[in-house]
């Protein structure tokens, strides 16, 4: 190509799409991506694109044991593509880059840069280069270049948003790769991100989550054990917001003084993620998990005296290397005792490079297969019992986004208790935005969520609302326009599955 014919190029838009695996840090990264591009002159493909656009970005998860698989299938599908569109261009970030790095051009020669989690500011220029020398471009930095909160942001939700405090880990979990890939913890300064969220609130957005690896270990990079907590109470400070929740927090980490600013600062929400991984203290321990399960159960035994109505949520893997059957009566033991109201429920998958992929006693995959339908069926229980306890309940939803998939055909609209449990609502016959709040009465439970059958008692028409329908007003003026907000896949909605129960905490 020629300096004239890309200078042509240029003052053509081209479109990008970027196709996100993973954690919610790998959906924030996503935000990142997608507004460097944006801010470098691309344009978002229309929706169903599926590799049709001018670039594509795959931004990656080493979790699973057969994410290398998933990601060389997706680029083998646009080989052909790529041949027979000139220009398009294909990049490769997120962990499993980080992790293979030149491995990747070696199978996929057709991709045109690889990047890792440290620099994905990096992804127009590697762009451009390897669109200038015509080959590959791998860069894979060692350490963070740019806290990502730094950088250009394309969210998609005028009303909630994430906000990371935090990069990295300093645990050694012996299942999990994620340390090796991401680094050790670095924390943001607390002024930082408050001027972060004060900005958001600004633009709209009434519901903030805090984000980290390990987001309740924040401070131990800047040498404050109360940090945390005292981020809270700082948030409770702030004009406009609503709603704040965190995500996810280690047991190791969860002190009192967290516990009391919970309680006592009123836009954080009573909800509460928190992994267990297992309920045996032999599998926690060769998981290198730093508490055990009366630890564990203490903790949430002290948030719901001092939370009453929180809604606590975990992760759990079944069959652990070793894993026994009373290891896991153990994990059913710790699940009947701190009811949950949702559990993300995994089977051990080897993550190459984990010293957990290597150990002795992995576990058949029928044995592991009963387990796992044992315990999603206990869960499954509580979880039902538990919302059943919500039925005559008045609260307060945020109006959502594409929270209802069937609302259209029911005439109902979808939202977010405080404790984030889903509530469909009937439609009330007065306008009701996203972000903005009803009151209703709880009527019906199901083990997933809550229905509210009656007319809504009261409409809150909020700020978050009316930077919705300005973004929606302006995005249909100018569709190609950058939007504010958040991904779906993230707040208000519950933790992804995509964890695996390890990519956080």
């Amino acid at each position: 190509m020629t300096s004239s014919d890309r200078s042509q190029a240029v003052d053509v838009k081209r479109t990008y799409e970027v196709r996100t695996y993973g954690c919610q840090m790998n959906v924030h990264d996503s935000e990142r991506l997608s507004g460097l591009l944006e801010d470098a002159g691309y344009v978002r493909a229309s929706e169903g694109a599926d590799g049709d656009a001018d670039v594509v970005v795959f931004n990656t998860c080493a979790v699973r044991e057969n994410a290398d698989n998933k990601l060389y299938g997706n680029l083998g599908r646009l080989a052909p593509v790529k041949a027979r569109k000139p220009g398009m261009q294909i990049a490769v970030g997120g962990c499993l880059a980080q992790k293979d790095r030149d491995t990747i051009v070696k199978k996929a020669p057709w991709v045109d840069v690889v990047f890792g989690t440290h620099n994905i500011g990096k992804l127009p220029v590697l762009l451009e280069r390897a669109r200038v020398q015509e080959e590959a471009q791998v860069e894979i930095a060692e350490s963070l270049e740019a806290f990502p909160s730094t950088l250009p942001t394309r969210r998609e939700s005028a009303y909630a948003a994430w906000v990371s405090i935090s990069v990295g880990c300093n645990n050694t979990c012996t299942f999990c790769i994620v340390p090796a890939l991401r680094g050790k913890e670095k924390d943001r300064r607390p002024g930082d991100i408050l001027a972060e969220i004060e900005a958001l609130v600004g633009e709209g957005v009434s519901e903030i989550t805090l984000l980290g690896q390990n987001v309740n270990a924040y401070g131990s990079d800047i040498g404050d054990r109360e940090a945390f907590s005292k981020l809270l109470r700082a948030c409770g400070k702030i004009e406009g917001l609503e709603r704040v929740r965190f995500t996810s927090p280690h047991p190791r980490d969860f002190t009192d003084d967290v516990i009391a600013a919970m309680a006592e600062t009123p836009n954080v929400m009573p909800q509460l993620h928190m992994p267990l991984q297992s309920g045996s203290d032999t599998v926690l321990k060769a998981m290198r998990r730093s508490y055990r399960q009366d630890r564990f159960l203490g903790i949430i035994e002290k948030v719901r005296a001092a939370i009453p109505h929180a809604a606590i949520s975990t992760d759990i893997i079944v069959g652990f290397p070793g894993e026994t059957e009373e290891d896991f009566e153990q994990t059913l033991h710790a699940v009947r005792e701190a009811r949950f109201a949702q559990a993300f429920t995994f089977q051990y998958s080897k993550r190459p490079g984990t010293p957990a992929a290597t150990m002795d006693g992995q576990i058949p995959k029928e044995v592991v297969q009963a387990r796992y339908e044992r315990l999603v069926a206990l869960q499954e229980e509580i979880s039902w019992e538990e919302n059943k306890k919500q039925v005559g309940r008045t609260l307060e939803v945020m109006v959502a986004e594409g929270e209802g998939r069937k609302d259209d055909a029911t005439r109902r609209l979808s939202g977010r208790a405080p404790d984030n449990r889903l509530v469909h609502f009937t439609r009330p016959d007065e306008e009701v935005r996203p972000g903005d709040v009803v009151t209703v009465e709880i009527t019906y439970a199901a083990p997933h969520h809550l229905l509210a059958e009656g007319p809504v008692t009261a409409v809150r028409r909020t700020r978050a609302g009316d930077a919705w329908e300005k973004r929606n007003t302006t995005q249909a003026a100018k569709p190609t326009g950058v939007l504010l907000g958040l991904p779906q896949v993230g707040v208000p909605a519950p933790l992804p599955p995509a964890t695996d129960g390890c990519a956080i905490s």
